[in-house]
């Protein structure tokens, strides 16, 4: 089953995040709690952990993008 993975609300200020680098690849097996990409806000670079176990199937939001809270960033294959 296809799980999103969303630009997440890390501030109560944040309204947007960029994706700064990919740390995975489509075609990636990643593992629930494994930092997927890192993302800037106005006050720091973070990482985003996978919520799930899966396969990167699909990345939607791409290096350098800015995106909204909550909207898709990727997708993962649950196996």
């Amino acid at each position: 089953m296809r799980q999103e993975v969303i630009m997440p609300k890390i501030g109560l200020d944040m309204e947007e995040g960029t994706i700064v680098k990919w740390l995975k690849q489509v075609g990636d097996k990643v593992a629930e709690g494994e930092e997927i990409c890192e993302i800037e806000t106005d006050k720091a670079v973070t990482s985003i952990e996978s919520t799930v176990a899966g396969t990167l199937v699909e990345i939607v939001a791409q290096e350098d993008e800015e995106v909204e809270i909550t909207k898709t960033i990727a997708w993962i294959e649950t196996e």
